[in-house]
C-alpha cells in the first residue's frame, strides 16, 4: 500500500468542500474519503455540517446571511488546518453559489488547493432517502428553510470533480472521490 505523507513541515494541505443537497451523499463520501485517506496514513480532518452547527455555528439560524456565515467559518476553520498540512474534508449543505466561491477565494489567496465536490443526486431521490427525516419534516410544515423545499440550492457551475450519487453505488463514488484527492496530493 502506497503511502502519501503531507504531514512534513512546509508542507500545505488542501480542502476537499462536498456540497450538495442534504440526502445526496455527502457525509458518505466524505466518510469513505476519510477512511482512504486514514489508510494511507495522511494527516486529515473532518468538518461536518451538523458538527458545526451544534458548535461553532450554534448562533446561526437559516437567514441567507447566517447561512453564508456558517459556510465563511467552516472555509476558514478548513483554511486554518489545511495550512497546517491537513487534507480537510468538508461535508456542508452550503447552498449559495457565492458564499462557496467566497471560501475558494480566500483558499487561493493563502496559495492552499480547494476541491469543490457536487455530490449530485435529484431532489427526489434526495427525499426518498431522507435519512433525518428532514424532507418529511418541512412537507409536513414542522421544519422551515429546508434548502430544496422552501429554500433554494444553487448547483456548483463548475464544480472540479461531480459524484452522481443517484446512478452511482457509494462505493464507487467514494473511489472516485478518493483516486482524486489522491492525485492532487501526489502531484502537490
Amino acid at each position: 500500500m502506497a503511502t502519501c505523507d503531507m504531514s512534513r513541515s512546509g508542507d500545505r494541505g488542501l480542502t476537499v468542500w462536498l456540497t450538495g443537497l442534504p440526502g445526496s451523499g455527502k457525509t458518505t463520501s466524505a466518510d469513505y474519503l476519510l477512511h482512504d485517506l486514514e489508510d494511507a496514513g495522511v494527516f486529515s480532518a473532518s468538518l461536518d455540517g451538523d458538527a458545526l452547527r451544534v458548535g461553532v455555528s450554534a448562533d446561526l439560524g437559516f437567514s441567507d446571511a447566517d447561512r453564508d456565515e456558517n459556510v465563511r467559518r467552516a472555509g476558514e476553520v478548513a483554511l486554518l488546518l489545511a495550512s497546517q498540512g491537513a487534507v480537510v474534508v468538508v461535508s456542508l449543505v452550503s447552498p449559495r453559489r457565492a458564499a462557496r466561491e467566497a471560501v475558494r477565494d480566500r483558499h487561493l489567496e493563502q496559495s492552499i488547493t480547494f476541491l469543490e465536490v457536487y455530490v449530485a443526486a435529484p431532489l427526489e431521490v434526495c427525499e426518498a432517502r431522507d435519512p433525518k427525516s428532514l424532507y418529511r419534516r418541512a412537507r409536513e410544515g414542522s421544519l422551515k428553510h429546508m434548502t430544496g423545499v422552501d429554500d433554494p440550492y444553487e448547483p456548483p457551475l463548475r464544480p472540479d470533480l461531480v459524484l452522481a450519487t443517484d446512478t452511482a453505488p457509494p462505493a464507487e463514488t467514494g473511489s472516485t472521490l478518493a483516486t482524486a484527492v489522491r492525485a492532487i496530493i501526489r502531484s502537490a
